[in-house]
């Protein structure tokens, strides 16, 4: 049996290369469902989440569909966990990003313009530089939480909710928002990153087309800059209300 460690959303995940009989042993079961995770992860990197079946999946990691199934309830659930190591990931590294600037917590309003525009570009940067955990966002609501167990939904969504809460304690800290503010401050960047990906269609036809069309350079979509724009204004909004 060959193995190997192949990196995906910061973690170390053992592919082994051998043929898929049954696994028998939590080890073995583990390395099968890594090696599907890898598999799902290199497909839709490359092709989009909406373009990747279970049967691609399957015939990437040299398996057939049913076996693969054993390892996951659906298509759907593959692409969940995958969403999940995503949202730790992300918050461990965007909350490093966030401590690392200056606390501007007891800022006053002459510098907080510049103070929010240095925190909105640290969390949409941190956004845009993870494509497929962007392309997730927009999926994960959509279709991957409606074909899975509930329990299946428990567990993603105890850890979406923990990360979002944890990057929220770190906005406290170096901004005068309250918890509930940074809380919605997260949420608008995850929810529009997502949806905003989707419009930006990076690397598709789509968007080839839309810079090609001098006629439709407004459905052009920028996602970096935009995004930072919106999140300043969220979070100088909420600034001004706790001076008055």
């Amino acid at each position: 049996m060959n193995c190997n460690r192949v990196a995906l959303n910061g973690y170390a995940w053992t592919v082994t290369g051998f043929d898929f009989e049954r696994a028998r042993s939590p080890e073995a079961k583990r390395a099968r469902q890594d090696a599907i995770l890898v598999a799902a992860s290199r497909l839709a990197t490359a092709n989009g989440v909406r373009e990747v079946t279970a049967s691609a999946i399957a015939d990437e990691v040299g398996m057939h569909k049913s076996a693969m199934l054993r390892y996951f309830e659906t298509r759907e659930d593959i692409f969940l966990q995958l969403a999940t190591g995503a949202w730790d990931e992300w918050s461990a590294a965007v909350r490093a990003d966030l401590e690392g600037l200056t606390d501007h917590s007891g800022a006053g309003r002459p510098d907080w313009d510049r103070n929010a525009h240095e925190i909105a570009a640290v969390i949409a940067r941190s956004l845009v530089s993870r494509p497929l955990f962007c392309d997730l966002l927009a999926h994960t609501p959509l279709n991957l939480e409606r074909n899975v167990s509930l329990e299946r939904v428990r567990e993603f969504k105890t850890h979406a909710l923990a990360a979002v809460a944890e990057i929220s304690s770190t906005l406290c800290t170096i901004t005068p928002l309250r918890f509930d503010e940074a809380h919605r401050v997260v949420a608008t960047a995850t929810s529009m990153a997502g949806a905003m990906w989707q419009m930006a269609a990076p690397g598709t036809r789509l968007r080839d087309f839309y810079e090609s069309e001098p006629e439709l350079a407004h459905a052009v979509v920028d996602v970096e800059p935009q995004l930072t724009d919106i999140l300043r204004a969220l979070l100088t909004g909420y600034a001004a209300r706790s001076w008055q």
